[in-house]
């Protein structure tokens, strides 16, 4: 099991973020289906960014990886230091 960097990411926290949350990035030409990277956060104002696809034949959303972002490499939680 790998161990989250800035601690554990509650179930909760997910659905907080995805609610509060802004597409950042679209990647159309993912498979099987096109994602999106959505940056929100919790109730406790905590940053996290959330993989997630849509399976339009099935109409379900399907959450493929969530982080929270390190403030290191990420300016505004947006974009990538390079």
């Amino acid at each position: 099991m790998d161990v989250e960097e800035f601690g554990e990411i509650k179930e909760h926290e997910i659905f907080e973020s995805v609610m509060s949350g802004e597409i950042i990035k679209e990647y159309p030409d993912d498979k099987p289906y096109p994602s999106i990277l959505i940056l929100g956060q919790t109730k406790s104002f905590r940053p996290l960014h959330i993989l997630s696809a849509y399976d339009k034949l099935d109409n379900i959303g399907i959450i493929i990886t969530v982080y929270q972002p390190n403030p290191e490499i990420w300016v505004d939680y947006r974009r990538r230091i390079k």
